[in-house]
This record gives C-alpha cells, sequence and structure tokens, in this order.
C-alpha cells in the first residue's frame, strides 16, 4: 500500500513538474537581459508605464532583484497568490516587486484587488502591447530580474512564499 501511494506521488510530481516545463515554454527565456528584449520590439516603452497612483513606473530592476508580477484583477489563482508575494515583499527590503496589472475593465477595478489585498508595492497598469513583449498567456506570470536587468527566473501560475523566495536568489 505505501509503495503504491509512493509510486503515485512520484508519477504526480513528476507530471506537475513537465506541465510546468510546457507551460512556461512560451515565456521569455532566462539568462537575457531584458533591455535586449524590449530593443528588439521597440514599439513597446517599460520605462514609463502609468500606475494605479497616476505616476510612471519602469519595469526594470532598479539595482535590487527585482520581480514582476504580472495579474488580471478576476484571476481567482491571482487572488490566491498575491498575498505570498505581499508577505515576501514586507519581509525582504533587498526585493523591489512590480504588480502589472493585465486584461482589466477599469482601474477600478485593479483598486478593488489592491485594496481587497493590502498590496504595498506600486501597481502598474499593462496594455496589449507589455503583454505581447513579456509573452503573457496565463495569470499569475512572474519574472525575476537580477541587479543588472537580467531575467533570471520565471513562473506561471500559483507560487508559495517560499517558491517565490527561491526563484529570487
Amino acid at each position: 500500500m505505501l509503495r503504491s501511494f509512493s509510486i503515485q506521488a512520484i508519477i504526480f510530481l513528476v507530471a506537475f513538474q513537465l506541465l510546468s516545463f510546457l507551460r512556461e515554454t512560451n515565456m521569455l527565456s532566462t539568462d537575457i537581459p531584458l533591455n535586449n528584449i524590449v530593443t528588439a520590439t521597440q514599439a513597446v516603452v517599460i520605462d514609463e508605464v502609468p500606475t494605479l497612483m497616476g505616476e510612471t513606473i519602469s519595469l526594470n530592476a532598479q539595482g535590487k532583484t527585482t520581480i514582476l508580477y504580472f495579474f488580471a484583477p478576476w484571476c481567482q489563482v491571482c487572488h490566491a497568490s498575491i498575498g505570498n508575494l505581499q508577505a515576501l515583499f514586507q519581509k525582504n527590503e533587498q526585493l523591489d516587486v512590480i504588480a502589472i496589472a493585465m486584461d482589466f475593465t477599469s482601474s477600478e477595478e485593479v483598486m478593488k484587488f489592491t485594496s481587497q489585498h493590502q498590496l504595498t508595492f506600486p501597481i502598474a497598469l499593462g496594455n496589449e502591447e507589455i503583454k505581447q513583449t513579456f509573452k503573457i498567456s496565463g495569470y499569475p506570470s512572474y519574472y525575476v530580474l537580477n541587479e543588472e536587468n537580467m531575467i533570471i527566473s520565471k513562473s506561471m501560475g500559483y507560487s508559495s512564499e517560499l517558491g517565490l523566495y527561491l526563484r529570487s536568489l
């Protein structure tokens, strides 16, 4: 009985890892500078993306490891996982987080999401060009940039606080 359970658990873990790998193959590659990707598309501006607070923000790393978190306010997985991102942000001063709202109908919808989860990191208001540039095909999607603006990690779907932390190392 224990042997059968162990085999099933191993099969499940292998299948889960394979599915995760397949979902992430369409995302941007790691170990390349974000500047190279943006320069290649030229039409998208990631240095002056509007925020929920009426300012602009750059999606480039500003000398710190940075997590770019792409979400949609209607996404239930985003609702379940963004608390993990907020907790990680509060515990790590050496880490920047920028959440980018996508596929929203109004800034009020994004504000409601932000208020509901008591988010304290910047919320950028994304658009179709940003979505295409970052190859976002599902929510939530994450990219981790190092201090030199190089993509060092990526993921799609739910992530625990520990999983986010390990990706940011």
